[in-house]
């Protein structure tokens, strides 16, 4: 490394404050609680599905104080119905082509299990269908016809099998078997299936005949978007598939794009050729309309951009104008003409819009939940640097009003690996700018957004390379004049908190303080303890649990712990089993025992995704004030 950073040595970081360990929050001012209570608190609406008619949306909202599924007229005429019991943490809904039924998924106890749960858009008929085994997981599809949902189901085992529930009997028809699949479309003739099939980031997508059981490749190895696919789905015309896949590409240039697939009679996969591609955004959705055009919801630089494109030839038709900056759920009217969004931005929780795709201005639901006061929230700023390889990298910078030169700064790192920054609502952020302090978050390699080339550069023993990118990152602000030496913090939430252990393990001076939440400290015990098919979907990221334990062992920051010098928060939802709650529980006890400041947060009946409004207030107050105090 270069710059201010080679100056730092153990024993020259500013001294830090010598008070008592324990809870943490009561330290910070009235002024800077009540701001992290406004931001952490405010609700949102995602995950939004429209009636066949178009006279009604159903969502997901935190409003009650956990997620609950709401119905309400589209033009707000009505107050919203709830439509879930009040213990179910719904997850995802969506609603039968004759709207009759509404499906959604529940998480129950907070697990990363799923039950697939069905009712009456009149709230009348609520029954369970699929998971009611405690070791099951069902993955979401979607409606084939009337009463019949097509999922995926995992019972227990790493494979996942493709399922057609009848919603009205609750009787199974398996429809395809062999593998890890997530279904993502069935022919209207139920003759074929398309799933995704494959470990994380290596997912293909193939054609399933289910009279015959026979899988086929979609896309040919050779053949344009033959790297990779994520999703696919039968075109109208019925002789063709769209799916969304990787282009090749010159090293780190590679982006996804919409790729048709010709099928034979039989169901035999023949020539593909790419409808739309671009050199500077993915291809995060797209919806074939009845008009000819495609409807593709594209992210430049974690930015998103609607257009509307021919099919014939990919040509632009039209963009369309957002209010906020990131769309990450949307439904599409029956006559391809109205989009309702779940939209959100750095001043704007989750929230649903109606947007018009023809003509027209957006406009939000009244049924939204209200929104913090955004006086109070910064917009961050894109900022792009290069790794010691040359590699670029970048991330979103959080200032707080008024601050010029160096200042306290806290490091975030996404989850995943496979996640990305983008200037959306994120109330840690926003609450610890609140507090005075400078927030940067971001996309080291292994990052999503950039292309399959670089999603790919940290598995398995590359991982040490986007280690090295946590330096870089440290020296870039520091170099730049915007953190603070011996003033600088790492955070993190699953995948983000175990970086936020190597980063203080492997850089102990460059870190004066840590918040690890529901991250990983010892690779080997959490392919022990996670559940089995994230077990088997995890091997290409980290290594294989036994032909590689020297390898987790040396990615494992429980291995280095004893070199890690400053205070460590951990947080967990006690009943999480994607990343088991024990792994934040024993690096916790070993930092105790070396004498190590270190608080841990259990939050009850939460699992890997903390959901409850009262959790969520304690979880930020914890972190803001855990860095309000040791930086």
């Amino acid at each position: 490394m270069v710059g201010p950073l080679t100056d730092l040595r153990p024993g020259t970081s500013p001294r830090r404050p010598q008070v008592p360990t324990g809870t943490t929050a009561d330290l910070l001012p009235t002024r800077i609680r009540r701001a992290v209570t406004e931001v952490a608190a405010a609700p949102g609406a995602w995950c939004p599905a429209l009636s066949p008619d178009g006279a009604s949306v159903a969502y997901v909202t935190d409003r009650s104080g956990a997620p609950r599924l709401e119905v309400v007229p589209l033009d707000g005429g009505a107050e919203a119905a709830v439509l879930s019991g009040p213990t179910e943490e719904v997850v995802s809904v969506a609603w039968s082509p004759d709207g009759a039924w509404l499906a959604y998924l529940v998480s129950p106890g907070g697990s990363i299990r799923a039950e697939l749960h069905v009712v009456r858009p009149d709230g009348s008929d609520s029954r369970l269908v699929a998971g009611e085994d405690p070791r099951a997981t069902v993955f979401a599809g979607g409606w084939t016809g009337p009463g019949s949902y097509v999922c995926s189901i995992a019972d227990g085992g790493p494979d996942a099998d493709v399922v057609l529930v009848d919603v009205a009997t609750g009787g199974h028809r398996t429809l395809a078997r062999g593998g890890f699949l997530t279904v993502t479309s069935v022919s209207a003739d139920e003759r074929f299936v398309l799933a995704r099939r494959g470990p994380r980031a290596y997912r293909h997508v193939v054609l399933v005949d289910v009279a015959t059981g026979v899988q086929r490749p979609l896309i040919a190895a050779d053949a344009p978007g033959g790297i990779a696919s994520e999703d696919g789905r039968f075109a109208p015309d019925g002789r063709s598939v769209l799916v969304r896949a990787s282009l090749p590409g010159a090293p780190f240039t590679d982006r996804s794009a919409l790729v048709r697939v010709e099928l034979s009679a039989d169901g035999v996969p023949g020539e593909s050729h790419v409808v739309l591609s671009r050199t500077d955004a993915d291809l995060d959705g797209y919806v074939p309309r009845a008009d000819g055009t495609v409807l593709a919801v594209w992210n430049r630089e974690g930015i998103t951009e609607l257009r509307v494109h021919a099919a014939s030839d990919g040509a632009l038709v039209r963009e369309i104008p957002l209010p906020e900056p990131v769309l990450p759920g949307w439904s599409l009217s029956a006559d391809g003409t109205t989009l309702v969004a779940e939209l959100t931005g750095p001043r704007a929780p989750r929230g649903l819009f109606r947007i018009p795709l023809d003509d027209g201005t957006p406009a939000r639901l009244p049924s939204a939940p209200r929104r913090p006061d955004p006086r109070g929230l910064v917009a961050p700023v894109r900022r792009s640097y290069v790794a010691h390889d040359g590699l670029p990298l970048s991330g979103w910078l959080y200032t707080p009003p008024g601050v010029q030169g160096p200042n306290r700064t806290v490091v975030s790192f996404h989850g995943g690996p496979e996640g990305q920054e983008r200037p959306d609502y994120n109330p840690v952020a926003q609450s610890l700018v609140a507090a005075g302090l400078t927030v940067f978050a971001p996309d080291v390699r292994g990052s999503g957004g950039s292309g399959r080339a670089f999603l790919l550069a940290d598995d398995g023993p590359a991982r040490e390379t986007s280690f090295a990118d946590v330096a870089t990152t440290v020296d870039e602000l520091v170099t730049a004049g915007i953190a603070a030496p011996g003033r600088i913090g790492a955070h993190g939430w699953s995948y983000g908190g175990y970086l936020t252990l190597v980063a203080l393990t492997r850089w102990p001076d460059l870190f004066a303080a840590g918040v690890s939440g529901a991250g990983m400290s010892d690779l080997r015990t959490f392919f022990a303890g996670t559940e089995p098919w994230m077990a088997a979907a995890s091997v290409t990221e980290y290594g294989d649990p036994v032909a590689d334990r020297e390898l987790l062992t040396a990615l494992s920051p429980i291995t280095d712990l004893q070199r890690l010098t400053s205070p460590v928060l951990f947080a967990h939802g006690d009943r999480d089993t994607n990343v088991p709650v024990a792994e934040s529980v024993q690096a916790h006890q070993v930092l105790r025992a070396l004498g190590v400041p270190s608080d841990l947060l259990l939050l009850p009946g939460e699992g890997h995704t903390i959901v409850g409004r009262d959790h969520l207030v304690e979880l930020t107050e914890r972190i803001t004030a855990w860095f309000y105090r040791w930086l």
